[in-house]
C-alpha cells in the first residue's frame, strides 16, 4: 500500500513533494490534524503518529504526518489516534496559544517536522 504525506511546512513539502504523494495544507497544527481526521473518516489509516515527536503541539506551528493514500474502509485505531491527538493539541493551545516564533526559530521547527517525516519514510522503506 502507498502513502500520502499531509504537512503544512513548506520545507517537507519543497523535499518530498516530487518522490511521494503529497498535500500541501496553508493551516495551523490543529488544521493538519483536522484535516487527517477527516481522511480518517473516509477511510484513510495513519501510518505515523499525529503527535510524534518530543515538541508540544502549542510550541511548533508544523506538523506532518503519513498517512495511507488510499480509502480501505473506517480504521477504528486511526480514528481513535487522531481524536485523542486532536483533544491533546487543543489541550495544550488552549493552556498557552503557540508563540509567534521570529524566522529563525520557524526554520528550526521545520527542521524538526523535516527530520521526523524523513526518519519516518526511510524506515517504512
Amino acid at each position: 500500500m502507498g502513502i500520502k504525506i499531509i504537512t503544512n511546512n513548506s520545507k517537507v513539502r519543497d523535499m518530498f513533494s516530487e518522490n511521494y504523494n503529497l498535500e500541501y495544507l496553508d493551516t495551523d497544527y490543529i488544521g493538519v490534524l483536522k484535516k487527517i481526521r477527516d481522511m480518517v473518516h473516509l477511510g484513510f489509516k495513519l501510518y505515523t503518529h499525529p503527535l510524534s515527536g518530543s515538541i508540544k503541539p502549542n510550541e511548533t506551528p508544523y506538523k506532518s504526518v503519513i498517512v495511507s493514500d488510499t480509502c480501505k474502509g473506517l480504521d477504528f485505531e486511526s480514528l481513535e489516534i487522531i481524536e485523542s491527538s486532536i483533544r491533546v493539541a487543543e489541550k495544550f493551545l488552549k493552556d498557552r496559544a503557540t508563540p509567534n516564533w521570529l524566522d529563525k526559530a520557524k526554520e528550526d521547527f521545520k527542521e524538526i517536522d523535516y527530520s521526523i517525516i524523513d526518519d519516518a519514510l526511510k524506515i517504512r522503506g
